[in-house]
This record gives C-alpha cells, sequence and structure tokens, in this order.
C-alpha cells in the first residue's frame, strides 16, 4: 500500500507534466519508466535489506534515490500549482488555456534544483543552536547549565562513520555538561550499522552522555540495541531517571521508552516509573522521542521535555501536516501548561526522506536559567 501511495504523485506527474510535452512517444515512455523506478525508492530499499527504513546501497546511489523522488513529490506540486493557475484563467477568460512547454520545463529545473539544495541541507554535518531556558525552582547552581541534544541521527549508508565522527567532534566541542541523545540512532540491524555508530563512543561531557531509544530501534532488535549502546558508554533511561547534583542542588534527568514499544512487546513509555524516587522538588528534565505527550509530562511537573522525532517537518509548509500527527507540536519551542517543550529538528534524517527546505537540522546547546519569581 505504501508504495501505491508513493506512486500517486509520479502518477500525477506523468499524466499532468509528462504527457503533454512535445517529445515523441518513445521519450516520453523512456522517461516515464525512470520516473516510475525513482518513485518507488522505498521498494528498493526494502529489497537490498528486508526493510524499507534501511537501504544498503552506496552513500552516493542513496543521495541520489532521495534527490531524485524529492524532485518528483516537488515537480508534482509545482505542476499543481501550475494547473490551478490554468485553471483560474481559462474562468476568467472564458475558455481553456495551454500551459506551454517552457513553463512545465522550468518547473521541472527548479524541482531539481529544489531537490538538490534540499539533500545536501539534510546531510550536512549541523551547527550548533543556542537556546535558554527559564526553569522554575532552578537551583542557583544550576543556573548558566548547559546541555546539548543530538536526535535523530538514523546512523547508516547516509549517515556513516564518518559523518558521525564530524558530529561528534562538533558535539565535544560544545563544551556542554551533559550530552543527551533523544532516539532514533540507526536505521539497520547491530551488525548492519556497527562501524557507523562506533564513533558515538568517544561522545565526552563531564556529567555523561545520556540517551532514550526512538521508535527506530524498536524496527531493529530493540534489546541488541540498547545493550550495544550501553556497550559504546551511553547511559540509557528507559523509564527511568538520574540525578545530577551540584553540592546540594540536585537535577533530575528523567528518560522514557518510545510509544512505539508496545507494538514490539516492550513497555511503552511510563513517566511514573521514570520519576519514583526522584529527589521531592528538584527541577526534571525529560527525554521523550516523540513530543505528542507533552501535556501529561507537564501535569506531572516536568520542567523541560526534550524531544525529536518530527525532524522538523523536512519542508516549510509540509511542516503542517507533521505537526497534525503529533498534536501540534514539530519544531523549536512550546509552552506546554508552564513547562517547556523543545522538539528538535533533528541531526540526522530519516534517509527514506532526506531533504530539507526551511527547516534545518541542528544539534542544540540548551543554557538553563534560573526563571526570575513571579
Amino acid at each position: 500500500m505504501v508504495h501505491l501511495i508513493f506512486a500517486t504523485p509520479c502518477a500525477y506527474v506523468i499524466l499532468r507534466w509528462l504527457a503533454p510535452l512535445a517529445l515523441p512517444l518513445w521519450g516520453k515512455a523512456a522517461l516515464a519508466v525512470l520516473l516510475l523506478a525513482a518513485s518507488q525508492f522505498h521498494l528498493w530499499n526494502r529489497l537490498s535489506s528486508g526493510s524499507v527504513f534501511a537501504p544498503e546501497f552506496p552513500r552516493p546511489v542513496v543521495l541520489a534515490l532521495n534527490g531524485a523522488f524529492g524532485a518528483i513529490l516537488l515537480l508534482a506540486a509545482l505542476q499543481a500549482a501550475l494547473d490551478l493557475g490554468a485553471l483560474a484563467a481559462a474562468l476568467v477568460q472564458g475558455g481553456a488555456v495551454a500551459i506551454p512547454d517552457t513553463l512545465r520545463l522550468a518547473a521541472a529545473g527548479l524541482a531539481v534544483l529544489l531537490a538538490a539544495l534540499g539533500v545536501a541541507n539534510a546531510v550536512r554535518v549541523p551547527p550548533v543552536r543556542d537556546v535558554e531556558v527559564a526553569i522554575p525552582g532552578l537551583p542557583p547552581a544550576f543556573d548558566g547549565y548547559r546541555l546539548l541534544q543530538l536526535t535523530d541521527l538514523h546512523l547508516g549508508r547516509l549517515f556513516p562513520a564518518s559523518w558521525a565522527r564530524a558530529v561528534v567532534a562538533r558535539a565535544n566541542a560544545a563544551g556542554a555538561a551533559l550530552i543527551v541523545v533523544t532516539g532514533d540512532f540507526i536505521d539497520g540491524s547491530v551488525a548492519m550499522r556497527r562501524d557507523d555508530v562506533a564513533p558515538l563512543r568517544d561522545l565526552r561531557a563531564p556529567d555523561g552522555v545520556w540517551a532514550i531509544p526512538g521508535n527506530h530501534e524498536y524496527f531493529f532488535d530493540y534489546r541488541a540495541w540498547m545493550r550495544h549502546l550501553a556497550g559504546l558508554g551511553l547511559r540509557m533511561l528507559p523509564n527511568a531517571h538520574a540525578v545530577i547534583a551540584r553540592a546540594e542542588a540536585r537535577l533530575v534527568l528523567a528518560g522514557v521508552t518510545d510509544a512505539s514499544a508496545p507494538g514490539a512487546g516492550e513497555a511503552g513509555p511510563d513517566l511514573a516509573a521514570a520519576l519514583a524516587g526522584a529527589p521531592t522538588g528538584a527541577p526534571v528534565v525529560l527525554l521523550d522521542h516523540q513530543p505528542r505527550a507533552a501535556k501529561r509530562a507537564a501535569s506531572r511537573g516536568v520542567a523541560l521535555q526534550l524531544s525529536g522525532h518530527t525532524h522538523g517537518g523536512m519542508i516549510l509548509g509540509l511542516d503542517r501536516l507533521v505537526a497534525r500527527g503529533n498534536n501540534g507540536f514539530v519544531s523549536g519551542r512550546y509552552e506546554v501548561g508552564g513547562m517547556t517543550l523543545y522538539v528538535g529538528n533533528g541531526t540526522g534524517i530519516w534517509p527514506g526522506f532526506a531533504l530539507r527546505l526551511g527547516r534545518p537540522s541542528e544539534m542544540t546547546r540548551f543554557t538553563l536559567r534560573a526563571a526570575p519569581r513571579a
């Protein structure tokens, strides 16, 4: 079914963009076959690895397939705009209005250019983005405390060990006291991704490197990945918490499992279990891969929730659709019932749709500040 869905924009491009072009029939047929092949990118992924989420092609091929697939989607949108413009003109003029080939070809050129730009934006090593957050009741000892969030790394063919090493170097240079990773480390099994995740062993921060699983860890033997990530020195917080101390002052770092966990036969997110035994009155920073349950976290007194999962919506405009599937949360800062929610755009991105236009990747450095008294 998903492959038929992805073929729909391609069918529209063939019928409304390609068919009217003044090209020989054999040329149209050949181009239609190429378009259909590119639209089935996710089918080729499945055939290459057994999973739609893990393309096992050389990186240049994955880059090219993402660019071609993105160009089809963008061309479908541009052709729809041309068709609506032609319809509006026809209503005004009282007769049919033809779309010239020059406009069709210009739309195709623009789609290819935007797709190439989108892929380039998606695979860069992102800069550090600074965000300051006021925390009610933050002890003076933690005023100015800095922590760095990485999220949605999706390490694999598109984001290999060389990219991971560059991310680790930039993260370590950010000067944060603590580093967190809010899920979706990988796309593939431990055997497939062992070398790609190896650079994560070198992440360093004075108060440690802490993490939670994302939904993709459950697609590829969750328990094996939890063991392997822990073996790399990442301190996993599945429905658990840690306490960061500065003399007598305390800050609670809690984590929950992903909402998709029950579907894989694993324990779902349990905030009560995560906070059990936490010191009373200490501010809580919660790691939750998906942002949709933010209101529930706010009702439990969480001060700051860090999430990912949405990739920021990937493309400006498309982010509105992604927000609807995540209770309105898609990118950046939100105030939710007295709690600050931050949804990171992602450090990497899923290799099945690696385009970013207007929603840049990031690693996010938070500086905690004591909220002024009311």
